[in-house]
């Protein structure tokens, strides 16, 4: 049969009732022959909780021993799941992060994974032991408990499902797959079958909050199959082999699968922008790298970008847009950087949403855009700002227009499910 990577979110392992329930769900994989390993996260709330215990002790905390604080949740949920998975009479072991080990480099709270050593994984799997992993934590090359950031755990378990060679890994979270786009504002939202790499990255980062970029960005890299599942289904349902959720798969896999896909894949939005404009910015070399470099160095994220043409007067004004988390931040430093910069203002909006269409037919079809402005346009939604990519249109609209915005467009660009197929 198949060697499989199940990995459980935190909704999924909240209390012994659904780590149960997880491991119903596990022991029925094992039973149908399949070599299992377990990845889990904390439970729910858990890393908040031991986060704030760090700032109580320490606002100033050394992030190796944040570390170690934070990675427990992890830790105590695989030993649960265990213990839980014994008790129903499976051979079952937890694989801490040191133990495979799963080596990191980089800083800590926010390590990347270099490699797994995963011959006794391998081995343990193959004997018929189902190997639970805390996702989430691995070990530096100093061999010191390391943590790769919130969400790390979807991460953890493509690693761990690279590095054991699996046949797919599937990721079971409290939605039973990838949509067209948010189902709870657009009622007629289709849940997807396939999705490319490259489309769920653009998802991903554009505010579908399905899967973690970087865990679909490590797949991609290793040709890992991912699976979305749902963990909340009854203890009697079919397995995953026969009740699929959304794949993630390669441009070719997709080709062979679904010839004739849908131009555009689906519509995401954020609310979580905030749009800064600096007005008169002199006109000339270097005047743009004088903005966006110190915030680079800040480590604010930049999206949106316009210049607008520049006045008589060689000068110019410059939009774009920051998290709204990095706002503040931006605001004051701008403001200490505005002699150097030569900016006459700086004006700021919080209440904005950035709507994406996202598809890989874009790249052979001509008119996306186009479609996506005329739709607004009719309903009277003003664009603010533009960005694209090869597969994915962004705008930036007013925060009030989105669920309007989301679903005018959905349907402008017919993703709207049918009543057989909803």
């Amino acid at each position: 049969m198949a060697r499989i990577v199940m990995k459980f979110g935190g909704t999924s392992m909240a209390g012994t009732e659904r780590i149960r329930r997880v491991a119903n769900i596990v022991r029925r994989h094992q039973e149908a022959g399949h070599e299992v390993a377990v990845v889990v996260s904390a439970m729910a709330g858990e890393t908040d909780r031991l986060v704030n215990f760090c700032r109580e002790a320490n606002a100033l905390y050394d992030p190796a021993e944040y570390d170690v604080v934070v990675s427990s949740g992890e830790q105590v949920t695989s030993g649960l799941l265990a213990l839980t998975l014994q008790s129903m009479g499976c051979k079952a072991r937890s694989w801490l992060g040191w133990q495979l080990p799963m080596k990191t480099v980089e800083a800590h709270s926010k390590a990347r994974v270099d490699n797994i050593d995963s011959e006794a994984l391998i081995s343990a799997m193959q004997s018929g032991e189902i190997a639970v992993i805390p996702g989430f934590q691995g070990v530096s090359m100093e061999n010191r408990i390391t943590t790769m950031g919130r969400g790390g755990s979807d991460t953890s378990a493509v690693a761990v499902a690279a590095a054991v060679k699996a046949d797919r890994c599937d990721i079971y979270t409290d939605v039973d797959g990838v949509y067209t786009t948010d189902p709870r504002i657009v009622a007629k939202a289709r849940k997807l079958k396939y999705v490319t790499y490259e489309e769920m990255l653009e998802l991903a980062s554009v505010g579908a909050k399905v899967l973690q970029t970087r865990s679909v960005s490590l797949a991609m890299k290793e040709n890992v199959r991912i699976q979305v599942l749902s963990s909340f289904v009854d203890e009697n349902a079919p397995l995953a082999d026969d009740m699929p959720g959304t794949m993630i798969v390669s441009d070719d896999e997709m080709e062979d699968v679904d010839m004739e896909r849908q131009l555009v894949t689906g519509i995401a939005h954020d609310k979580n922008e905030s749009r800064v404009v600096l007005t008169r910015v002199p006109d000339q070399p270097g005047a743009v790298s004088s903005i966006f470099g110190p915030l680079a160095d800040a480590s604010i994220n930049v999206d949106m970008i316009i210049q607008n043409v520049g006045r008589d007067k060689g000068e110019t004004d410059v939009t774009f847009t920051v998290p709204q988390a990095d706002l503040a931040r931006a605001q004051a430093l701008l403001e200490e950087k505005r002699e150097a910069i030569g900016y006459n203002r700086i004006i700021t909006d919080a209440h904005v949403a950035k709507i994406s269409v996202v598809g890989v037919g874009m790249k052979s079809h001509a008119g996306v855009a186009a479609t996506m402005f005329k739709t607004l346009a009719d309903r009277g939604i003003n664009v603010q700002a533009i960005s694209t990519s090869e597969i994915k249109v962004s705008v930036l609209i007013d925060e009030d227009e989105t669920e309007l915005a989301v679903r005018v467009l959905h349907t402008a660009y017919g993703l709207d499910a049918t009543d057989e197929a909803a």
